[in-house]
Parts: structure tokens; sequence; C-alpha cells
């Protein structure tokens, strides 16, 4: 089963974002895995992206806030993970697998995952192709 190697210490900085106080890493697929991807210090999230009409069944934050962390991550990075012994590039589809997976870990119930994985498949093309561009401007690719 995998795993998170930490709990999640965060500060909040503004009304809707907050810091990562404290490295955290997730084993994915299993502990122990080697696939792992580690949420450094001072990364900025906002939990979960949940609009306003959903957040009445979706809060912002909720037992998947280091789920949401994670996927935050994810998805700032664009699904690339470098290590010193190899680079993984995974697809949207498997950072949210991952967001899914994670917040069983967490416990959080069959349905309300079920419900925030679906609208991040329905709506997580936004903020990724908002990264994706944001990384074609930092490298001058357009």
């Amino acid at each position: 089963m995998s795993s998170f190697t930490d709990p999640l210490t965060v500060t909040q900085i503004s009304a809707g974002t907050w810091r990562v106080e404290r490295e955290f890493s997730y084993d994915v697929g299993e502990e122990g895995s080697g696939n792992t991807i580690t949420i450094l210090k001072g990364f900025e999230t906002d939990f979960a992206s949940v609009p306003w009409p959903a957040s009445m069944l979706i809060p912002k934050s909720g037992l998947y806030n280091q789920s949401a962390v994670l996927h935050d991550f994810l998805y700032s990075i664009l699904g690339e993970v470098k290590t010193p012994y190899n680079n993984i590039k995974r697809t949207r589809a498997q950072c949210d697998s991952i967001f899914k997976e994670s917040m069983k870990i967490l416990g959080v119930n069959w349905f309300k995952r079920g419900t925030i994985f679906n609208a991040v498949r329905i709506g997580g093309w936004i903020p990724w192709n908002v990264h994706a561009q944001k990384m074609r401007l930092k490298n001058n690719v357009v």
C-alpha cells in the first residue's frame, strides 16, 4: 500500500494560499516502491481548487488536504518528477490517478473520493494548460 512519509505541515500566507513548512513525500503504488514524489518545503497551494457552487458538496479543505497538495505539486511540474536516478514524466491522467490513490490512503470515503476525482478529470485540463503555458513562457517557447 502506498503512503505519505510525513504529516502535512502548512502556514496560511494569504486568504486562499498556504505554504508547506515541512518537506514530505508520497510513495506511489506501495510504500518503498522507489516511485516517490517529494513536495519541498516552501511549495504553495490552495488545497482543493473547488468552484463556488461545488464547494457546498466538497469543501476546499478536508481529510484530503495532503492529497490536494500532492496533486497541486504534480500539476505545477506537469507531472515531471526528477530524481538523482531518473526522470519520470506523468500524464495529467496519471497525476489525477495518484491523487485518487492518495485520497484512499488518507481514508477519504469512496463517494467523496470519486466525486473529487471526476471533478479533476473534467476540469483539471484548465490548470494543467495554465501551468504548461507558464512553462513555455519561462523557457521562451511559444
